[in-house]
């Protein structure tokens, strides 16, 4: 009887011990997607890559801190500087695709890298989200399935251009015979628009100049002489970081005027303009969609992440700047691709690079989506699709007035007249070039 007890006893303290052990240990650990950040906060664009990276990482920050992850799921994050060198780019890749159970997409922050990744995107499985930037031919999702640029290329930013030109102008058929000038970056990215801009001149008549500038574009007075001797009638300029008010102030030394220049959205941020003050006076810019506004998401970024503390810049004086509202987009489309894959593949549970490759290639953010998440007064809906990986590509034109940009004109959108065609066959003679196989998108 009593050898009975203490086997009770002893059974009762180890069953007790092992409750306590139990409770001692760390829960379980929570599902987390990984999303890793290329950024170029050294180089020659550093001007537009820090508040650029900036805001996506603070977006992050925000998804974690208001709505505890995505369903539950933490967002972690690592960065890797690029300098914008694609050489620096592959290797950020490499080290980081396969880290945390995959990454959820890259935003390369580069044209040279985003072509430098695609071959090796298709091979590994990895989304390439490029938000206004890229390959502009990977539209296409039955040729680029593992490519996204989201809300506009450089092609339907081009075309956004001539169309505003057209208006002022007074209409497309008083382009023919006018001077238009490209001065751009001599690099992937400068050279991207250039198949829009020759299609659009040799439908409208006007004549289309071209002028490279060697990197980093400090060194344009030559340029500048070429076009104070040719007097295009507009002039648009593809630059980014030093180059861009290098531009402008080049511009003003051979008095070519800055109401007639028209800067791609990576050249049209304060950061670019604001140290010149008057002399960009007139200078006008693109944007995406419309992210020159203030939205909720700003009130909403200092209310859970800026006034704790917890903010990437210190100091907060990028938040509500052009270039740090873009980067904010760029993590909230990658965030609701995530989102849109739990919807189908389980929410609250670590999503593959495939199933955020399929967010991305079905979202649909809807006008009460982006009241939702903040973004409403800075962007249109948006929706993908297998044949459409770009979405909706919604831009405005705004002016710099001296000490902010004004916002100059209602919603564009791009002519498909003259983007779809270069999409379909270049698009299908990448296809050829690297014997792929292209989906049907038609199939149900």
């Amino acid at each position: 009887m009593e050898m009975k007890r203490s086997f009770k006893l002893a059974a009762a303290m180890i069953a007790v011990a092992g409750t306590l052990a139990a409770a001692s240990l760390p829960a379980a650990a929570a599902e987390e997607q990984f999303v890793p950040l290329l950024a170029y906060r050294t180089g020659s664009f550093a001007p537009l890559g820090i508040p650029w990276a900036d805001g996506k990482m603070d977006y992050l920050k925000l998804v974690n801190e208001r709505d505890g992850g995505v369903n539950g799921v933490k967002i972690t994050y690592e960065e890797c500087e690029t300098a914008y060198a694609t050489d620096r780019g592959v290797e950020c890749y490499e080290r980081l695709k396969n880290k945390n159970g995959g990454a959820s997409g890259f935003d390369t922050q580069s044209t040279g890298i985003t072509f430098a990744l695609t071959d090796k995107a298709i091979v590994d499985g990895f989304t390439i989200e490029t938000v206004g930037y890229g390959l502009s031919q990977s539209a296409d999702g039955s040729v680029f399935k593992w490519n996204f640029p989201l809300l506009g290329t450089y092609w339907t930013a081009a075309d956004v251009m001539i169309q505003d030109i057209a208006k002022k102008v007074g209409g497309e058929d008083k382009l023919k015979g006018k001077k238009i000038a490209l001065v751009y970056h001599d690099s992937p990215y400068g050279k991207e628009p250039i198949a829009l801009l020759q299609s659009r001149a040799k439908t409208n008549g006007f004549e289309l100049q071209l002028y490279p500038v060697t990197a980093p574009g400090v060194q344009q007075k030559s340029t500048w002489l070429q076009i104070r001797q040719s007097k295009p009638d507009y002039l648009l300029l593809w630059s980014a970081g030093i180059m861009t008010p290098t531009a402008i102030r080049e511009a003003q030394a051979v008095g070519y005027p800055r109401d007639k220049m028209y800067g791609i959205w990576w050249a049209s941020s304060e950061n670019d303009v604001q140290d010149l003050g008057a002399v960009a006076k007139g200078y006008n810019g693109i944007t995406i969609h419309n992210s020159a506004d203030h939205g909720r998401v700003h009130d909403d970024l200092k209310k859970h992440v800026y006034d704790k503390g917890q903010g990437t810049d210190t100091n907060g004086k990028y938040v509500g700047t052009i270039a740090h509202t873009r980067g904010m987009m760029i993590s909230m489309l990658q965030v609701e691709a995530i989102r849109t894959a739990q919807e189908k593949y389980g929410k609250g549970k670590h999503m593959t690079p495939e199933q955020v490759r399929w967010g991305f290639e079905n979202l649909n953010i809807t006008k009460e989506r982006l009241e939702e998440l903040g973004f409403a007064k800075l962007m249109r809906p948006v929706q993908t699709s297998c044949k459409n990986h770009m979405g909706d590509d919604w831009a405005r034109i705004i002016q710099w007035n001296g000490k902010k940009f004004d916002i100059v004109s209602d919603w564009y959108q791009s002519d498909k007249k003259f983007v779809d065609p270069l999409v379909k066959d270049l698009a299908a003679k990448y296809a050829s070039e690297k014997k792929l196989e292209t989906r049907n998108c038609d199939a149900s």
